[in-house]
């Protein structure tokens, strides 16, 4: 009997394999087409979410390889139409990536985006943004500002998010240098 292949799947499992080269070679894990955020390791997810160093070139790669137009090393020869496309599907990768590590520490519930796939949210991105960027994230009960982020009204939410984004990247300097 012949196994019918799913054409579609089998190039997105080939963009993938292409897009997460460079990151199985440098955080020594395995990355396929199922990828979420909460399959990343808590190292890995730090080290994206710093923003700092090479983190953005892994980001980029994944993101410039997923869409077909190399690798993340040749970014800086992209016109400025393509570099625009990747910057801001890196800047809407970076928050998701916050986000989670926010969750992990406790301080959210739950953001939008969450079970979606790293290579859903780069080649859905003009579907998927918009909505996931809309929704604010949940802070947790637990949170010490609870009480004071529930009486908020929504666009005041987000600027509280954002700052704790912050607070959860000058904690995430400290324990990596501890």
């Amino acid at each position: 009997m012949t196994d019918i292949v799913d054409l579609q799947k089998a190039r997105q499992d080939k963009k993938a394999r292409r897009g997460y080269r460079n990151w199985a070679k440098r955080f020594k894990e395995d990355f396929a087409l199922s990828t979420r955020l909460s399959h990343i390791s808590d190292r890995t997810l730090a080290f994206l979410a710093s923003g700092k160093g090479d983190s953005p070139f892994y980001l980029y790669d994944l993101i410039m390889n997923l869409q077909g137009m190399g690798s993340g090393l040749e970014f800086n020869h992209l016109g400025t139409k393509q570099k625009m496309m990747v910057v801001d599907r890196y800047l809407f990768l970076l928050d998701r990536i916050r986000f989670e590590y926010m969750k992990r520490v406790g301080w959210l519930d739950r953001y939008a985006g969450e079970g979606v796939t790293l290579v859903e949210l780069v080649l859905e991105f003009d579907q998927l943004a918009p909505a996931m960027q809309a929704e604010c994230p949940v802070l947790s009960k637990d949170h010490p500002d609870y009480t004071r982020f529930r009486e908020m009204k929504s666009f005041e939410k987000e600027g509280f998010i954002r700052k704790l984004l912050f607070s959860a990247l000058k904690e995430m300097e400290t324990h990596s240098t501890t």
